[in-house]
């Protein structure tokens, strides 16, 4: 058997490429004043570290609009097809994306997502898997994330993203101005997954993790629909 190689090696996760701050600050320039986009919960972010975050998905929009208010890089995850669409796999390849296969996601994958962590970086997740159209805070999550946070010795932090469907809702072309709220979520440190993380009880890990996840997109709701 041919023995597989070695995996590229990551950069540093505390540094921000020109690129990734340039797409920042332009981005938050326009969906501030375009969508009068707010946020809170920053300083629930480690200041240095890996953590997964796990993001409620409405629109295309969400990566960005979750990484918008963040102070070093995130590594989403995302369809490895992207990777070979001219421009956008150039971006991705240099914004710490990491490439996964839907249809085959297997242990390679979670390796790969696995490493970043352990490296000191932000992994970004969908695990709802799809945009979430109906009236419920958030789809069910898909069982595949329980393999992730049993084997991450690292937080894990709920973002909540409110209003993104309005702005970019499915088969929309453009943006509209709609405003937008983000709610970054208290850590779950792994020590309070610790009992739910072993093998048997992958179905109330799924629970807790949806109902942290739920709450957060609701108190996003609740901020927009307040006004402030």
């Amino acid at each position: 058997m041919t023995p597989q190689a070695d995996p590229s090696p990551l950069s540093s996760p505390l540094r921000r490429t020109w690129l990734w701050r340039s797409f920042q600050i332009a981005y938050q320039v326009f969906f501030s004043l375009w969508l009068g986009y707010r946020s809170r919960g920053v300083e629930n972010l480690p200041a240095d570290g890996g953590a997964l975050l796990l993001i409620n998905h409405r629109s295309f929009l969400d990566p960005m609009l979750a990484g918008l208010p963040l102070h070093r890089p995130v590594s989403f995850v995302a369809r490895h097809t992207l990777f070979s669409v001219p421009f956008v796999g150039a971006i991705l390849r240099r914004t710490h994306v990491i490439p996964i296969n839907r249809d085959s996601a297997g242990t390679a994958s979670l390796r790969e997502i696995v490493r970043h962590i352990d490296h000191g970086f932000l992994v970004g997740m969908f695990p709802e898997g799809t945009r979430n159209n109906g009236p419920d805070p958030l789809n069910p999550l898909k069982p595949g994330i329980t393999s992730i946070i049993r084997r991450v010795d690292a937080p894990i932090i709920p973002i909540g993203i409110a209003g993104a469907n309005r702005v970019m809702p499915r088969g929309a072309i453009f943006i509209r101005p709609r405003p937008v709220r983000v709610v970054i979520g208290n850590a779950i440190p792994p020590e309070e997954l610790e009992s739910l993380r072993v093998r048997g009880r992958e179905q109330e890990l799924l629970n807790f993790v949806g109902q942290c996840m739920s709450d957060t997109v609701r108190e996003a709701e609740a901020w927009l629909n307040k006004g402030d």
